[in-house]
């Protein structure tokens, strides 16, 4: 694998962490609501389910990038057309107010039902499936070690920086409302995302096999 691949594949998907989403917006309103514990326990549940999109992504995807030249079109520009409608739609995105309560009271804490909880919330959306479709294979080197294998360690690295993101806005929760709740900030982190979708499709739709 390419090591400016890597960088730009980690960077891209850092910044695509950070981004007001329903994944980190669930996180931050559970870490606010019934405390950290909580939000890093689902963030660990969402993190996990990535695994399961990616391997969908790399055995499907590897076997076209390699068998067929057409099918390979199809995807990458149905994949670009996919990340140009989330642009579409994030730029029609609406602010999310989060109000904050009272201190929230101390519950029993269950590990295992809220991994549960997070991993069936990131397993069972269609559209994170087809976000990896086409987000992956443009930081895939076709001169480098199987397909597949590259696309697992891009699936990991993902994997990796979104439980620390998550946790990290889990532990900071009370902080970050204040910036959710800022109409500037919004607007800069709207604008900031349909860019970064828009190059993302860009950039998929003018690659080459």
């Amino acid at each position: 694998m390419q090591i400016e691949l890597v960088l730009s594949f980690s960077l891209a998907s850092i910044l695509l962490s950070f981004m007001p989403g329903p994944d980190n917006i669930f996180v931050l309103t559970e870490s606010i609501t019934k405390g950290q514990k909580n939000g890093i326990a689902i963030s660990i549940g969402l993190c996990i389910g990535v695994l399961i999109h990616t391997l969908a992504a790399a055995t499907g995807i590897s076997i076209v990038i390699q068998k067929s030249a057409f099918a390979f079109s199809f995807i990458k520009y149905l994949g670009a057309a996919y990340l140009f409608y989330l642009a579409f739609m994030a730029n029609k995105e609406k602010p999310l107010e989060i109000f904050l309560g009272k201190k929230p009271k101390e519950r029993k804490f269950k590990l295992f039902p809220l991994i549960k909880k997070g991993f069936f919330m990131n397993v069972l959306n269609p559209k994170v499936s087809l976000f990896f479709i086409a987000f992956l294979p443009q930081f895939i080197s076709q001169d480098g070690i199987n397909i597949t294998v590259q696309m697992m360690i891009l699936g990991l690295i993902f994997m990796v920086q979104a439980l620390v993101i998550f946790s990290l806005i889990s532990i900071l929760a009370s902080r970050l409302t204040v910036y959710v709740n800022n109409p500037k900030f919004w607007k800069i982190t709207k604008f900031s995302k349909v860019g970064i979708l828009s190059i993302l499709g860009l950039t998929l739709a003018l690659s080459a096999k």
